[in-house]
């Protein structure tokens, strides 16, 4: 029987060795972490993380192959394959702050495999790692490896929150990058055969190590750049008084461009689009590819001008004050479908509004009080560590309050920000809403969820990005 063990318990390593577990029934998946706290609740009825269909494969495999354990050690040494899908931060001192990936918690795992091994194997990168991790873990692993051998594979996960599950399902592509040596090629092999299992032998891609590592950078740069696109051209409709929804549309009928990614907002968010982006900026700088590395940088840019043009236009709308007033924020994930909030736009736009002492009151259907109170207290990057090293939950704030749903949230606020896409918030009852609000009332659609020809028969004054302004928004344009 195959032994594969996972490192790592996260949003990664849970989902993707579940599928693995469920897929191929002969294969024993240990899913192993040093946090208590979260391996009980994986073996638990309540799971660390929510994604759609994870909870009924979790409970189909759940101790028939598939394992959770916090015995780190043994279950490495007993593994044939082992997964590392631990964190790599953005540092945030040193060479490379703000910028380059922090590999310590790599090192540790990979010095950690090297101690306790007493057979081959075969080392999997499945967290984003910046190009040539995997020749710095086979340096480690290969002075501390007592005469085992191992091999490096870099195996990139392409899984979008949300529709996780349905991603593993059914991939676009696996890629499997490898060293162009015998041993290397034999371990891509191993590695294609648990994937061959379920996804079609074409779909399985299989290249060198750096290529595999900077095909995961370069695809989530490239969608970040689409959004950060469609962004700018938010910016300019609502400048000339186009509809972007119409432009976008029109764009995406080409069937070069295509539709996907091109709904503007208030920025994009996640664990990777940034951290990503940064990370190839400072290979470039690196690299002496400064053109190359500035080209890149544009798009993180306009992701945060996107989210302070959206806190300017909220205060600018609101007489330029919204000092002491209430204002509703509609979720706090980054997008919808996940409990997620790693670099939410949500966190910038609600410390630029407490920056102008407003009171936010907060709804999300999915994230917690205290994962809300802990993210709008928290350093830049601080949040990609493991929880332990998190800072603990901080004093209540009086500037926020956390509600358990939509109506409680928006009682004699007086404006609503819609920060994530939830379903639920476009059949809410807004004429019920409107009633309950201090008047004027606003509507900031960061997402284009509402309808806002209805909001606006009901008597809201309505922002939504990148469509033609209301006239109310024109006499007070949102300063730069």
């Amino acid at each position: 029987m195959v032994k594969i063990c996972c490192i790592g318990a996260g949003y990664v390593g849970g989902p993707t060795m579940a599928v693995i577990a469920l897929k191929c029934p002969s294969i024993k998946v240990v899913v192993v972490d040093i946090s208590v706290s979260r391996i009980n609740a994986w073996n638990s009825e309540t799971l660390p993380i929510y994604e759609p269909g994870l909870e009924e494969v979790v409970k189909q495999c759940r101790g028939n192959n598939l394992f959770f354990s916090t015995d780190v050690e043994k279950h490495v040494r007993e593994a044939d394959i082992v997964f590392v899908s631990v964190n790599t931060p953005t540092k945030t001192q040193g060479l490379g702050a703000g910028k380059a990936a922090d590999l310590t918690y790599w090192e540790s795992a990979a010095r950690m495999i090297a101690d306790v091994s007493v057979s081959d194997k075969v080392v999997v990168e499945k967290s984003t790692v910046p190009v040539k991790t995997a020749e710095a873990i086979e340096k480690i692993l290969t002075h501390n490896s007592k005469g085992i051998n191992f091999q490096i594979l870099s195996n990139p996960e392409f899984l979008a929150e949300g529709t996780a599950i349905k991603d593993l399902f059914n991939p676009d592509r696996v890629l499997i990058g490898g060293r162009e040596t015998p041993g290397g090629q034999k371990a891509v092999q191993a590695l294609k055969e648990v994937y061959a299992q379920w996804v079609p032998e074409d779909r399985i891609l299989t290249t060198n190590l750096w290529s595999a590592e900077l095909s995961k950078l370069a695809a989530n740069a490239f969608l970040a750049q689409r959004i950060s696109s469609v962004n700018a051209m938010s910016a300019l409709c609502e400048a000339t008084g186009a509809n972007v929804t119409q432009v976008s549309h029109a764009v995406g009928k080409d069937t070069r461009i295509g539709p996907k990614f091109l709904n503007a907002s208030v920025g994009f968010g996640g664990s990777c689009f940034q951290k990503d982006i940064l990370n190839l900026v400072y290979i470039c700088e690196c690299n002496g590819l400064h053109e190359v590395a500035n080209y890149w940088k544009q798009v993180i840019k306009i992701n945060d001008y996107q989210k302070n043009r959206f806190v300017n236009r909220v205060v600018s709308s609101m007489f330029n004050t919204v000092s002491g007033k209430k204002i509703a924020i509609l979720g706090f994930a980054f997008k919808k479908d996940t409990g997620d909030t790693r670099e939410t736009p949500a966190i910038d736009v609600c410390k630029g509004l407490v920056g102008d002492k407003a009171l936010l009151s907060i709804y999300d259907p999915q994230v917690t009080e205290d994962q809300i109170k802990r993210d709008l207290a928290m350093r830049k990057f601080d949040w990609d560590h493991p929880a332990h090293l998190q800072p603990k939950s901080p004093t209540a704030s009086k500037d926020v309050a956390v509600c358990w749903d939509a109506y409680e949230a928006t009682k004699d606020a007086h404006a609503i920000c819609i920060l994530t896409e939830w379903e639920e918030f476009k059949t809410l009852d807004y004429k019920r809403i409107f009633d309950g609000m201090s008047k004027p009332a606003f509507v900031f659609d960061g997402r284009n969820v509402v309808d806002a020809d209805k909001l606006r028969e009901i008597g809201f004054i309505v922002y939504s990005i990148g469509k033609p302004l209301d006239p109310w928004l024109k006499d007070m344009p949102a300063m730069a």
